[in-house]
């Protein structure tokens, strides 16, 4: 599994007059995960459209545990569990402190600026390969 953790701290702008997080601001923190993540292993979405590669958003799917509210520091963890291929699989928590405020996963397909899907290019495949079985074979050794 690759993981990426990102630090955000809820925005006024985020809430509604309760002080609690509108449902649809979860969506940019996902985003937020899903860069910091893609950059931390070598790929920073920046690089992948000046490539011509495009990760449109498939599906995505939020399930709300617990309220996020004003000020609060939340925590997205990003996690991939799967070597992609044409599609990529993303995992989601958001959490305050040890706190679980949500989960979701997100799917985005490779494509080109013609709108056309590509397979996720080899150096992104084998780069993110590499990255999971070094991890597998560090969690396997550490038991």
């Amino acid at each position: 599994m690759i993981e990426s953790v990102s630090k955000i701290t809820v925005r006024y702008a985020e809430t509604d007059a309760m002080g609690i997080v509108y449902h649809a601001n979860y969506m940019p923190w996902l985003e937020i995960g899903r860069t910091q993540l893609l950059k931390e292993i070598g790929f920073p979405y920046k690089q992948l459209e000046e490539d011509n590669l495009l990760l449109p958003v498939l599906e995505i799917n939020l399930k709300y545990k617990r309220p996020a509210k004003y000020d609060d520091e939340i925590t997205v963890i990003t996690q991939f569990k799967e070597k992609p291929l044409v599609k990529i699989h993303l995992d989601y928590q958001v959490k305050r402190g040890e706190e679980l405020l949500a989960t979701g996963y997100s799917v985005h397909a490779f494509m080109n600026r013609d709108g056309q899907p590509l397979k996720a290019p080899r150096h992104f495949i084998d780069s993110i390969g590499h990255i999971l079985a070094t991890r597998q074979q560090a969690q396997q050794a550490a038991q």
